[in-house]
């Protein structure tokens, strides 16, 4: 399988403007993310899809590959489509790697990877979660998934519902799952759920990946040990750096 690792990064944020070019402990964000996905094994290729021309020439600055794409695309699966279309080689799968993750670990992607077979169609990561705090945090993502590990719902609430004891002794009773936001498509597929409507379930949660089982595309679940760490404001990145040791 010919895989391609894209990161999409963009200027705008509404909580954090720029944070693809913030430092972090003397590398940009984007730099950090291209570095930790580079490091995989298993893709073929990696490049930022990126809508303001500062963050190519920064790329670029450090050695990277990066394309400029719209500034209009309403998620990362529309700029990855868009990126996708502008290779000349042809690849199988897309990797979406986020631009907001500098610490995602390289095994994480190629725990991914290791799903892509010809015949998956859309492919993500989930975590078992260890903190019960974490289950009633709305910007935690949480999964279900069948037997065959296929993704049954995501939400933002905490799911699934465990009768008959206190919500505080949930994580007693039950394995819950948070999503690990890494998402791989095939590359027939990418074309498909990018020509979607908005549906109603990912209007109601904000979460692009319900449209896809709204419209029944299978997404296949694999489950990683490595934890991630996502940067949406800059109390985030102090938090993250707090972690990591950097200063």
């Amino acid at each position: 399988m010919k895989i391609l690792g894209i990161i999409p990064a963009r200027m705008a944020s509404t909580r954090f403007p720029a944070k693809a070019l913030v430092d972090i402990g003397g590398k940009s964000m984007v730099q950090r993310v291209y570095e930790q996905a580079s490091a995989a094994q298993k893709l073929d290729k990696v490049i930022v899809a990126t809508d303001h021309e500062d963050i190519r020439r920064h790329v670029h600055s450090f050695g990277g590959m990066a394309v400029i794409t719209s500034e209009d695309h309403p998620s990362g699966t529309d700029r990855c489509r868009e990126a996708l279309d502008k290779e000349t080689a042809q690849y199988d799968y897309v990797i979406n790697i986020q631009g907001d993750e500098p610490f995602i670990h390289p095994e994480t992607i190629d725990e991914l990877a290791a799903l892509l077979d010809g015949t998956t169609q859309l492919a993500t990561l989930v975590n078992r979660i260890k903190d019960a705090s974490l289950l009633f945090r709305p910007t935690i993502m949480k999964v279900i998934f069948n037997k065959h590990y296929e993704a049954l719902y995501f939400s933002r609430e905490c799911i699934p519902y465990i009768r008959g004891y206190d919500r505080q002794e949930w994580l007693k009773h039950h394995d819950f799952y948070k999503h690990v936001c890494i998402y791989a498509y095939r590359a027939d597929i990418l074309q498909e759920v990018t020509r979607l409507p908005l549906s109603g379930l990912e209007k109601a949660e904000s979460l692009e990946q319900l449209r896809w089982l709204e419209n029944g595309y299978p997404i296949k679940i694999g489950i990683t040990q490595h934890e991630s760490i996502s940067i949406d404001t800059p109390e985030d990145l102090e938090r993250a750096k707090q972690i990591m040791g950097i200063h």
